[in-house]
């Protein structure tokens, strides 16, 4: 089945809930935070080890989801006096408030990272931290790491440092306000340029061979006192955001890389098959893919609001599998050291808040800037995080796909048997009679079984829904 970004937008309903709390106990995930870890995250949270650089005078802002507390970053954009640019990101300071080897650093080694479900969050640090003293709310004095990155004319780095700091966001934003003060020329310049920036690192993203798949998200929302999926096509917005963080992870990279310590994340090259069959997919679903066009430019060609292309994008996530970690120490450059849809060196250290890698590679960063050593609770972690991280992006996978099967199920229990338009998004390989189906409304992504006959990849097909199943997370549709 296709890989689904899932955005979840309210709670549940109780038959939901019941399903949700079910699912927690099978996957494992953590409870509630052991009393110690809270008190420590209590007293971390009003006596952090605070910077002495002071940057509250920087007004940042922050983009994210609406209904978000768990703030990693915050930014501000400015014009250079010399040409080009300056992006000023600020980072939460995980590490000022979480002592190595401590309850909560035991608890964020346990978790790896924040899982989200439709009812509640499942936090990597307590509340205390994650939703309050750490996290960079509006009109909050906090320490931060604080990023400095001089761009040019073209958006290409030509400078980049890592300090700590003190810092005080001063606006909380969400994705289509910004989008629609930026459309609307009403964006102040530091807003304004995140389109400028943004366009420009796209465009080089485009030059050096890199892909931003602009896949549909499935969210969860409430309609009429009821939650159900729907898709959602990014915004530009949504991509001038990712193209920031970006920027600062193949910084990042950079650093390490020149310090000869830290931890990548890094993608192989998809094999010749992998894109063989994705072309073999593009045919069937009638996406136009001639031979002297590279699948990156393909791929920025496409609409997600068209179902065709869409069902394509969701395909081409396949060609992303096998990301993960690579730490390296000693000067020794690690193999790989490329993510291949960053087209760069890359790596994790925007979103401490909510993943566990950001931490150590936060530090790292820090100390290649000061020229000074790695601390040793870093050194000693490295080892380790990859395959920790591994585990966590499993744990994380698994609720993702299960979340949305569940609210699928619910949802469509009181429906079997009646019929449904659907494009045929996926067929697999050795039974051509088995494959995936998208239903538009409403928006569901499930298997579907054509009897006797081969299904149409990439064409319109009528499915009745043959089973919907709550406890067994299962949907099914038959061709109609």
């Amino acid at each position: 089945m296709p890989r689904r970004s899932l955005h979840v937008t309210g709670a549940a309903e109780a038959p939901l809930r019941a399903a949700l709390r079910e699912l927690r106990t099978d996957l494992d995930v953590p409870p509630d935070f052991p009393a110690e870890a809270l008190a420590e995250a209590e007293r971390a949270a009003k006596a952090p080890r605070l910077p002495e650089h002071d940057a509250t005078d920087v007004p940042l802002f922050t983009i994210d989801p609406p209904g978000s507390v768990d703030l990693d970053q915050a930014m501000h954009l400015a014009r250079r006096e010399s040409g080009g640019y300056r992006v000023t990101y600020a980072i939460a300071d995980v590490a000022a408030y979480v002592t190595p080897g401590g309850p909560v650093d035991a608890e964020a080694h346990r978790r790896v990272t924040t899982l989200y479900f439709p009812d509640e969050r499942v936090p990597l640090h307590p509340a205390a931290l994650s939703e309050g003293a750490a996290s960079l709310l509006p009109g909050q004095t906090c320490p931060a790491v604080l990023w400095t990155i001089d761009l040019d004319a073209d958006g290409r780095t030509e400078r980049a440092d890592a300090r700590r700091a003190l810092v005080r966001s001063r606006a909380k934003l969400d994705y289509a306000g910004v989008q629609r003060a930026i459309d609307a020329g009403a964006a102040e310049e530091p807003l304004a340029l995140l389109r400028d920036i943004g366009t420009r690192r796209e465009a080089l993203e485009v030059a050096r061979g890199g892909i931003s798949l602009n896949v549909p998200e499935q969210e969860i929302v409430e309609r009429d006192g009821r939650y159900e999926p729907a898709f959602r096509a990014p915004l530009p917005a949504d991509g001038w955001n990712a193209q920031i963080s970006l920027l600062t992870g193949m910084a990042a990279a950079e650093l390490m890389l020149t310090a000869g310590t830290g931890i990548l994340r890094t993608l192989p090259t998809a094999p010749d098959g992998a894109v063989a069959r994705l072309r073999r997919t593009a045919e069937a679903l009638r996406v136009d893919w001639p031979h002297h066009v590279s699948y990156a430019e393909l791929v920025r060609s496409l609409d997600p609001r068209q179902p065709h292309q869409a069902a394509f994008l969701q395909e081409c996530t396949t060609l992303l599998r096998g990301a993960g970690y690579t730490a390296f120490t000693g000067g020794h450059r690690p193999d790989p050291a490329v993510h291949a849809a960053v087209a760069a060196p890359y790596t994790h250290c925007t979103a401490p808040l909510r993943r566990l890698v950001d931490r150590y590679a936060s530090e790292l960063c820090l100390a290649a800037c000061a020229g000074a050593g790695v601390p040793q609770w870093v050194l000693a972690a490295l080892d380790a995080l990859p395959g920790e991280m591994a585990e966590g992006a499993r744990r994380g996978n698994a609720v993702e796909r299960a979340c949305v099967d569940i609210v699928e199920a619910v949802m469509l229990k009181d429906r079997v048997g009646e019929v449904f338009d659907a494009v045929v998004v996926d067929v697999k390989d050795n039974e051509p009679a088995v494959g995936t189906v998208q239903v538009t409304d409403p928006a569901v992504v499930a298997r579907v079984e054509g009897g006797a006959t081969r299904l149409p990849l990439g064409e319109r097909l009528r499915v009745r829904l043959a089973e919907a199943d709550p406890d067994r997370a299962k949907v099914r549709f038959v061709a109609a």
